[in-house]
């Protein structure tokens, strides 16, 4: 039998998998983008679409200015995928208004207009009857909103569908029920990948596949700091549009859809694989939903769901090489962020693999970090990305040791992660640090009683 081969294989058919598909098949590479199911059901499916590049972040550092930048790609990318597949994503540019309850969320929402004006973004403290006139749903709990006119919403799944329609009109394979069983490398470098069809030989390998990225990393001993946390959401129905922004606030969103459709969301549940649905999680979604806006009471029910979030120890996605095995890449870790991450994610990975350069770092800013680690390996150091920096996610809790999957590998390797040198260098005008050694993402303050939860198997 005739062995298989791509330029680049992808593992995982999400919105961030397809997205690096679609830069990559721009540029004219020969891409195989595997998926263990259907494309984009798992966390992708499961998104509100929000492109909150300002309501979520706290602080102006690496993740921010990653954020803003993607967020400015979507307009001229919503045109891009429509012409090549049909498809609309939904691009709606209303802004938000994260809104105050408590006097403390008014302090701190307050706090926050200042960092986003003096990071030139465009943020306005409103009164809580200015806020009032905008959304006359809101609550009359309402202590204020902070409104950030700049952040928008897409419909998360019609986005994935459309990277991965796209990627494929302009020559990429897409291959879903094509689950990956393991990593094949030799010599200290990536060979490809074993699937139940057989091997698919690649000199790049992208591991994109969200809280399963793990797993495959460990097939060749190196162990990826994540764990996943469920997210539930549901929807509802009114007669009439009765919202035009999307109203956040901690531990709750309501993102306005076409037709009078509203999505709320979502519960925080850390280190859990479990899919199901629980009352008590939408019970207490209703409650804070019923707080921003009593009339969501009224609303006709549709429909509930979750979806299983891919975190890291620190709250910043990993994107970049991996040390020490040449031509083995990862993009995971979004968390929440996913979707407003996307296209940037897809273009820095596309231009990192092809010219070996990060091109799309250009004009970010400050606070943007990439990166080299020294190893003990043959041809000395890689480079890795360490968009790095945050703390554990509120609320997370201990984060599970990353549970190494079995898998086949023409020559299995265990990698020391400790050998790694930490080394400051420059690249254009942005200022780089490394990632290494991974293992640094944990904290060393984690609860030794944290749970070991095994995934379910690719």
């Amino acid at each position: 039998m005739k062995a298989r081969k791509s330029e680049v294989i992808i593992v995982g058919g999400g919105v961030i998998g397809a997205s690096i598909a679609y830069y990559l098949a721009k540029k004219g590479q020969s891409v195989t983008l595997l998926e263990r199911g259907q494309l984009g059901l798992e966390a992708s499916a499961a998104a509100a679409g929000m492109l909150g590049a300002q309501s979520e972040m706290e602080d102006t550092g690496a993740l921010f200015q990653w954020a803003r930048q993607s967020r400015a790609m979507f307009p001229q990318l919503s045109g891009e995928l429509r012409e090549l597949t049909g498809i609309d994503i939904g691009l709606v540019r209303e802004g938000l208004l994260n809104i105050a309850l408590s006097d403390v969320q008014e302090r701190e929402l307050r706090a926050r207009e200042k960092l986003q004006r003096a990071a030139g973004e465009q943020a306005q403290w409103l009164s809580a009857a200015e806020a009032m006139a905008i959304e006359p749903a809101l609550s009359e709990a309402t202590r204020g909103a902070l409104y950030l006119p700049e952040d928008g919403q897409v419909d998360a799944p019609l986005l994935a569908a459309a990277f991965a329609q796209a990627a494929q009109v302009l020559g990429a394979k897409m291959q879903p029920f094509a689950g990956v069983q393991g990593l094949l490398t030799a010599q200290e470098r990536v060979i490809g990948v074993l699937t139940a069809a057989g091997p698919l030989y690649s000199n790049h390998v992208v591991v994109a596949a969200g809280t399963w990225s793990g797993q495959l990393l460990g097939s060749i001993g190196v162990d990826l700091p994540m764990y996943p946390v469920k997210g539930e959401c549901f929807s509802v129905r009114t007669p009439k549009p009765v919202l035009k922004k999307t109203l956040f606030t901690p531990g709750c969103y309501i993102v306005p859809k076409a037709g009078g459709r509203l999505v709320v969301g979502a519960t925080v549940v850390p280190n859990s694989y479990d899919r199901k649905v629980s009352l008590s999680g939408l019970a207490e979604l209703m409650d804070r939903a019923r707080g921003l806006m009593p009339a969501l009471g009224d609303a006709e029910w549709e429909k509930a769901w979750s979806g299983l979030r891919p975190q890291t120890a620190d709250g910043l996605p990993y994107i970049g090489k991996v040390p020490m095995v040449e031509g083995l890449y990862v993009a995971c870790g979004h968390y929440r962020n996913g979707i407003l991450l996307s296209p940037i994610t897809g273009k820095v990975m596309a231009d990192w693999i092809l010219s070996g350069e990060v091109s799309s770092f250009a004009g970010m800013g400050a606070g943007v970090e990439t990166g080299v680690s020294a190893g003990s390996g043959a041809g000395g150091g890689h480079e890795t990305v360490a968009v790095r920096g945050l703390g554990l996610v509120p609320g997370a809790g201990p984060v599970p040791a990353p549970v190494s999957a079995s898998g086949l590998s023409s020559e299995p390797r265990a990698m020391d992660m400790d050998v790694y040198q930490q080394i400051e260098f420059e690249v254009g005008e942005c200022a780089l640090q490394s990632l290494a050694p991974w293992m640094e993402a944990f904290s060393p303050d984690l609860s030794p009683e944290s749970k070991r939860v095994a995934p379910p198997s690719l």
